[in-house]
């Protein structure tokens, strides 16, 4: 079994790589960090203009209907480069929740609009403190309107439609949540910014009061589609947190390299050579378990919901451990504003919440494997 990517997609990762090289410099995201404005618009025209938006939407809905694959590698590019756009709630949920669920006239009216850039799309699912759980799920819908708030919701505030997890039951079991598809910039919609520890991926409140919305699959299916959408969340989102792993790796080897003291390369000091081998063996474990999940993910696997739990993990942990790690490895340096590594920092740990905790995920890899073990 090989588990490497084709030439031509190694091919896809080093046109993505140039790419972001040219148009996401670390000035490019400070501009975003730094002002006002909630995402860069031109890269995000950008990555439109050149098909990575719609990399895994079939040919019949806009897009370039190449898979899974694919847009894993774009993923861990858009890692690498720490891009400031709303890449991850768009093409990671919304668009994966349209593509497992939608219906054809839902597909036609997003998916294009997604894949041409013409369209930011988020899941709502959050209420404030707490993993993913149907019984955290208390916005309630009724008579095809939603009455409640969702908080964190990624870049809510930008978004032009969301996919919305709502209560339409009260047995106390799954069956009670279902999903809905809200058309963000009509009627019954408030939106808040909240403060976020990464200002380049931003969070929103948002306030339903009887704003109409469609179902988005069959009404008591909510849960198990949502199941779905965030076990391929978590593969894709394992290859953006590889990404930034590597990069928050590289930083910390060139700058051991370059940086001298007491006459030497600090990179020659066995404290540092340890640290730098530490996080080239997180990084790499990562990669391992993000590759064996993007197969279980591009083949529909049996094994795909291990997969993204261990990948997940892996990914949250590697990204984290190097991003912390080579503000170490700076030293004093490091913490400064001037440096880019806080903003790997940042990143890493706003994606380590971003679908749930790292022990939500545990408790999920763990869940599974016993069920599987029992079967």
């Amino acid at each position: 079994m090989n588990f490497d990517f084709s030439d031509d997609q190694k091919q896809l990762r080093d046109q993505a790589r140039k790419f972001l090289a040219e148009k996401c410099s670390p000035k490019a995201v400070r501009v975003v960090l730094d002002g006002k404005a909630p995402y860069d618009k031109e890269l995000w025209k950008g990555l439109a203009e050149m098909g990575f938006l719609g990399v895994a939407i079939p040919e019949e809905f806009g897009g370039a209907g190449a898979g899974r694959l694919e847009l894993c590698v774009i993923a861990e590019e858009m890692g690498r480069a720490n891009a400031p756009v709303p890449f991850s709630s768009t093409v990671y949920l919304a668009a994966e929740a349209l593509l497992i669920a939608g219906s054809d006239v839902q597909k036609k009216k997003w998916l294009p609009a997604i894949a041409a850039g013409e369209a930011i799309g988020t899941l709502a699912l959050f209420e404030g403190k707490g993993n993913p759980s149907p019984k955290n799920i208390k916005l309630m819908a009724a008579n095809g309107t939603l009455n409640g708030v969702k908080k964190p919701v990624a870049d809510g505030a930008i978004a032009d439609f969301a996919v919305v997890a709502a209560r339409t039951g009260s047995s106390g079991r799954e069956s009670d949540i279902s999903l809905f598809l809200v058309d963000l910039k009509a009627g019954g919609v408030e939106v808040k910014n909240l403060t976020n520890l990464d200002p380049t991926r931003s969070q929103a409140e948002i306030t339903f009061t009887n704003c109409k919305a469609e179902l988005l699959g069959a009404a008591g299916e909510g849960w198990s589609i949502l199941t779905q959408v965030l076990d391929r969340a978590a593969v894709l989102c394992a290859f953006e947190q590889v990404g930034g792993a590597d990069r928050a790796l590289e930083m910390g080897r060139d700058y051991a390299l370059d940086r001298i003291a007491f006459g030497r390369q600090i990179g020659s000091f066995q404290a540092v050579k340890h640290m730098l081998a530490d996080m080239y063996v997180s990084a790499t474990l990562a990669r391992s378990n993000s590759y064996y999940g993007a197969w279980a993910l591009s083949t529909n696997a049996a094994e795909l919901p291990e997969a993204a739990a261990a990948a997940r993990i892996s990914a949250t942990q590697a990204f984290q451990h190097c991003a912390k790690n080579n503000i170490q490895v700076h030293g004093g340096m490091g913490f400064t504003w001037e440096f880019d590594c806080h903003m790997y920092y940042r990143r890493a740990n706003a994606m380590a919440l971003g679908l749930g905790s790292l022990s939500y995920w545990e408790d999920q890899l763990i869940d599974r494997m016993r069920k599987k073990n029992a079967a």
